[in-house]
């Protein structure tokens, strides 16, 4: 029971660790917005920004996915998962867990080949800045990686627990968009 115990601990700080990372990308592009700004007030010019923030972006994006899957950000149908019995509340949410992680899997190998042919060719980016594309493609396997454990995770948790362990903030979801 200690390892398991130590596995969940590794698990949710991987998962927290995402979701900074993720936060800061977002500072990243806020940064290279203003240095930017900065560049074409003093009539200098910052070759690549727009790409920079880009890759800042995707990063961002795929970086926060388990993140926030774990604490209920992501779109689910929980009107349906209320309204049935939990017997087949429970078979939905294998269901819906064995699908997403199985995708999720699919998109870690094709996206794993794509980095490793971009390392492979040496392939840069067209844009200005000449970046070598499998270092932000990185961040998205990376990320997407992160997303499959989470739903493998979830998928396991369900098949022996009976529940996932999905925690929505309810303070940060009554919040209109």
């Amino acid at each position: 029971m200690a390892a398991l115990r130590g596995l969940r601990s590794v698990l949710d700080f991987i998962y927290q660790a995402a979701g900074v990372l993720a936060a800061l990308s977002l500072i990243a592009i806020l940064l290279l917005i203003v240095v930017q700004m900065l560049a074409r007030w003093t009539g200098e010019v910052f070759p690549g920004a727009p790409d920079y923030a880009g890759y800042a972006m995707a990063a961002a994006s795929f970086l926060a996915f388990a993140n926030a899957l774990n604490r209920g950000s992501h779109i689910r149908v929980s009107i349906l998962l209320n309204a049935v019995p939990d017997r087949v509340r429970r078979i939905l949410e294998i269901w819906c867990f064995s699908v997403g992680a199985a995708v999720m899997w699919y998109f870690c190998w094709y996206a794993y080949r794509f980095v490793y042919w971009s390392w492979k060719f040496n392939d840069i980016s067209q844009g200005q800045d000449k970046t070598a594309l499998w270092i932000p493609q990185s961040a998205m396997l990376i990320g997407g990686v992160i997303l499959a454990i989470a739903l493998t995770d979830h998928l396991v948790h369900v098949l022996f627990r009976g529940n996932h362990r999905i925690v929505r903030d309810l303070a940060d979801q009554s919040h209109g968009e």
